[in-house]
């Protein structure tokens, strides 16, 4: 299958050859237009068998080629999970590149979920790989792991401040076992989830400053998670950033668990589901009707911006 031709949403991906635009102002952009949901490209072995085809590259680069190339249209946002492409190795990330420069071309702001975290040279290196305008492996952005430290990816933050990319942190994911880090409190009775998204405030104040709606540095908040970032602390409307939520659809949350967990910043929210969309396939009008659908729900998210100073 063949990379799909230019037509997605204008404007997103209109930045071949050139950095482009701050990534906050083309996410607001591609929301408002097309719809807030963003689907997880996941070709885990189940829905590789599910569609009848192998567990191998060959089956790999059909799905996710397929996959893009039905979603044009139907939303404006894809979070292809890195793991499931590396699992085969560099034949593996070849498809990942594949489905980089598929995105680009038709217009899908694309979000690589490969929750890279280190320090020093290292984290460089992963910058490098996943922020940098001409690398291959560079979508639009990149879940990175602040659990060395927020600091830790500063220079990241400026990597892809640089490239007109942006970064999501984990902030309060809905595994039972993230309680154990992202709930304990430091001596000061804060708690890590709420200091990683002061880091992440603090990182987009020169956007906000500057009156844009959302900054480069985005939280990762579990759409599953009920009221645990109220008793925890975390002021989500105030981090000035995009914030993805995983968990709708197959694991549970629906719509309406979105205003539960974020109130005052649901238009921030980029919601993602992953099976509860690709379920649907392998027949492509299926693929798109499934996210259509699903992305007209919630639509109701975005309601007025606030906040910003720019018409």
């Amino acid at each position: 299958m063949t990379a799909p031709d230019a037509g997605g949403p204008a404007g997103a991906g209109d930045h071949v050859g050139a950095v482009p635009a701050p990534f906050g102002q083309r996410l607001s952009d591609v929301a408002d237009r097309v719809g807030p949901l963003c689907v997880g490209i996941d070709p885990h072995p189940g829905l590789l068998t599910a569609w009848g085809l192998g567990v191998d590259v060959t089956g790999l680069r059909e799905f996710a080629l397929r996959t893009v190339e039905s979603l044009v249209g139907a939303v404006g946002v894809v979070k292809p999970q890195s793991a499931f492409f590396e699992r085969f190795g560099s034949a593996g990330v070849a498809v990942l590149e594949e489905v980089v420069a598929a995105c680009r071309a038709a217009g899908l702001l694309c979000i690589i979920d490969a929750k890279r975290g280190d320090i020093g040279s290292t984290m460089d290196g992963y910058a490098a790989a996943y922020l940098t305008e001409g690398s291959p492996l560079a979508g639009d952005a990149v879940t990175l792991s602040p659990f060395l430290g927020a600091g830790s990816l500063s220079g990241a933050i400026e990597v892809a401040r640089a490239n007109g990319r942006g970064v999501f942190l984990l902030a309060l994911t809905s595994n039972p076992e993230g309680a154990s880090v992202q709930h304990a409190r430091n001596a000061d009775g804060m708690s890590v989830a709420a200091g990683v998204a002061a880091a992440a405030a603090r990182s987009n104040a020169t956007e906000r400053a500057a009156g844009d709606e959302l900054g480069p540095v985005g939280l990762v908040v579990g759409a599953t998670i009920g009221s645990a970032a109220t008793e925890l602390g975390l002021d989500l409307a105030s981090v000035g950033g995009p914030l993805l939520a995983p968990g709708l659809g197959a694991q549970g949350a629906g719509p309406q668990d979105l205003a539960t967990v974020f109130a005052a910043a649901t238009r921030a929210v980029v919601p993602t589901s992953s099976r509860g969309v690709l379920a649907a396939g392998p027949d492509p009008a299926a693929l798109a009707t499934a996210a259509r659908s699903l992305n007209a729900m919630l639509r109701g998210l975005r309601t007025p911006a606030s906040g910003s100073t720019k018409a």
